[in-house]
């Protein structure tokens, strides 16, 4: 069964607010002695609320105090460096959904504006009331089209087998004529003393005295 999501909200009931906080606060302490433990690193947390007095340190006050002596002794320009407040947050969370959303949109438009240029293919009827705007992204969409068509040709052609070689027929002299030996393609053959062209001069293949 799925969770079902919180509201982020300000929880108007005390006695749900108050065990909401005993709930988060606990599991929050469990998250940072785990992230201590399985990183390596120093840290603490001082939780002020108005169900607790005095305010609850962890892991202790000697670890609070030694901890935030460490960050004291860092440079100014280290203690500032990745710390934000709560504006400052919400800033870049919300700079970073906007940049989400921009890709999201333009994968949208890429897609859409690919959906036309496939119904253009069935009738120029679809051209009509297109804004210069819609025709510069589909030259755009039809351009990107053509390199990855061009890219998935080359390679396919690296991938085909070279064509096999092409096999000559030769003939060899490989003995004076006085020998009457020769080579005719991969095989050997006999020939007269007399190399006058008739019927009697022809080079017959071993293949036949076998």
């Amino acid at each position: 069964m799925a969770r079902k999501k919180v509201k982020l909200a300000y929880i108007v009931n005390d006695s749900a607010r108050k065990a909401t906080y005993k709930k988060r606060k606990k599991g929050l302490l469990k998250k940072l002695s785990e992230l201590t433990t399985l990183c390596g690193i120093q840290a603490c947390a001082i939780v002020f609320s108005p169900y607790d007095s005095p305010p609850e340190l962890w892991p202790s006050a000697l670890g609070v105090q030694r901890v935030l002596s460490q960050f004291k002794n860092m440079p100014e320009m280290e203690q500032s460096k990745k710390m934000v407040n709560q504006d400052t947050f919400l800033r870049q969370r919300i700079a970073k959904a906007e940049e989400q959303l921009k890709k999201i949109r333009k994968e949208n438009r890429e897609k859409e504006v690919t959906r036309l240029m496939f119904q253009i293919l069935t009738g120029p009827e679809w051209l009509q009331g297109l804004s210069v705007v819609d025709l510069n992204d589909l030259s755009w969409v039809i351009d990107e089209t053509l390199k990855g068509i061009s890219k998935r040709i080359d390679c396919f052609k690296r991938l085909l087998p070279p064509p096999p070689p092409q096999t000559a027929s030769w003939v060899m002299e490989v003995a004076s004529p006085q020998d009457g030996m020769a080579f005719v393609g991969d095989d050997m053959g006999l020939s007269f003393e007399d190399h006058s062209y008739n019927t009697e001069n022809v080079i017959w293949s071993n293949a036949f005295f076998s």
